[in-house]
C-alpha cells in the first residue's frame, strides 16, 4: 500500500477524528527510517467542522488519486451525507483505494455501497441505526475496529485512535506503529476484536488494581504465566482478577497476554535476526508451532512471511531515509 492519505472533509463532519487521523498521519515520530505518509485534505472548499473553518487542500475528486481515504465522523447520522462525498468514496475505492471510516463515517461508506455484506461497526450508540437503514450490512456494535482488507470501519472515538494506529501497524510494522503512539502518549495496541463498551471507566491515573501487574506481566513475557500466576501476583482470586481485567483493559488475562506475547514476536521479527524458534522462546510461546499458529491466526500471515515483508519495506526504504 503507498503511502499518499486523502482525508474526506464536508459540513457536518465531527473535528475530532479528523484531527486525531491527522495527527497520526501527518508528521513522523522522531527516529522512523521509513518513508512517512503525504497527507491531503480534500473537500468542497472552505468548510465548517464543528466550531472550526477549514480550507481543503484540493476537491473531493482528489480521493481518487490517493491510496488511502479516511473517512472522519458524520455528525448527524439521521441526515443523509451529501452526495458528491458519496460519490467521491466510492469512485476511490473502484480506483483501487484502501477506505476507512472512523465512528460514523460508517454511514458515508455504507451509502457509497461499500460495506453491503460486509461486517462493519460504528459508534455503539448508532450501531442499530446504521444496521436499520443499511440491512445489507452486517453490523457488529462490540468490537474496536473491523478490518475488510480494502474497507475498513472504527467504532467512536477512542477507537478511531486504534483504527489509524493499526493502518500505521499494517503499512509499517509494530515498532513503527508504537512510535507513534509513543509520541502521541497513547496505548500502542487494542485488538480491533475488543469490546467498544467497559462497564467501568478505565480509570486515568495509574491507580487502577492492576497498575502494577501489566508491566511486570510485560517483563515476563518469556515465561508460561498463568491467570493464577497474575492471580497471586496481584493478591487476589482468578475470578476476581479477570473482573478486573476486564473492566480495565476489555478482555481477559489470557487473552490479553496472547495479544503481548505477538506484539512481542512482531517487534522481534521486524528488529533480530533470531529465528521463528528463538522468537518463540522470547516470547513465551514455547515452540515454533505454537508460535505460528497464534501469530497467522492474530497477524494473517506466517511468521517468516511477517518478517520478509517488513524487511523488504525496510530495504527499500533505505535510500529515503538516508537522503
Amino acid at each position: 500500500m503507498g503511502n499518499s492519505i486523502a482525508l474526506a472533509v464536508t459540513e457536518g463532519m465531527l473535528h475530532f477524528e479528523l484531527s486525531l487521523a491527522y495527527e497520526v498521519f501527518g508528521s513522523a515520530p522522531d527516529g522512523v527510517g521509513v518513508p512517512w505518509y503525504g497527507v491531503e485534505v480534500c473537500g468542497t472548499g472552505a468548510v465548517r467542522v464543528g466550531r472550526f473553518r477549514l480550507e481543503a487542500d484540493r476537491g473531493l475528486d482528489g480521493l481518487r488519486h490517493a491510496d488511502t481515504v479516511i473517512v472522519p465522523g458524520w455528525v448527524d447520522v439521521d441526515v443523509d451525507p451529501p452526495g458528491d462525498l458519496v460519490d467521491a468514496v466510492r469512485a476511490a475505492h473502484e480506483a483501487g483505494a484502501r477506505v476507512a471510516s472512523l465512528c460514523t463515517g460508517a454511514f458515508v461508506l455504507a451509502a457509497a455501497g461499500l460495506l453491503d455484506g460486509r461486517r462493519a461497526t460504528t459508534h455503539w450508540a448508532h450501531a442499530d441505526v446504521l444496521a436499520e437503514r443499511f440491512p445489507r450490512v452486517a453490523v457488529d456494535p462490540d468490537v474496536l475496529y473491523v478490518d475488510n482488507g480494502s474497507v475498513l470501519t472504527s467504532a467512536g472515538k477512542a477507537a478511531a485512535m486504534d483504527l489509524c494506529l493499526h493502518l500505521v501497524r499494517l503499512d509499517h510494522g509494530s515498532s513503527v506503529a508504537n512510535a507513534v503512539a509513543r509520541r502521541l502518549v497513547v496505548p500502542p495496541h487494542r485488538a480491533g476484536g475488543q469490546a467498544q463498551f467497559v462497564a467501568a471507566p478505565v480509570p486515568s491515573r495509574d491507580d487502577h488494581p492492576l497498575a502494577a501487574l501489566l508491566p511486570w506481566a510485560i517483563e515476563r513475557l518469556d515465561r508460561p504465566l498463568t491467570v493464577e500466576d497474575l492471580a497471586r501476583r496481584a493478591g487476589m482470586s482468578s475470578r476476581h482478577l479477570g473482573r478486573h481485567f476486564r473492566a480495565v483493559t476489555g478482555t481477559t488475562p489470557l487473552q490479553w497476554l496472547l495479544t503481548q506475547r505477538i506484539r512481542r514476536a512482531q517487534e522481534l521479527l521486524e528488529n533480530t535476526d533470531d529465528g521463528v524458534d528463538a522468537v518463540a522462546t522470547a516470547t513465551g510461546m514455547g515452540t515454533a508451532t505454537t508460535l505460528r499458529r497464534h501469530f497467522n491466526r492474530t497477524v494473517g500471515v506466517p511468521p517468516d512471511a511477517y518478517r520478509r515483508t517488513f524487511r523488504s519495506r525496510s530495504r527499500t526504504a533505505e535510500p529515503d531515509a538516508a537522503s
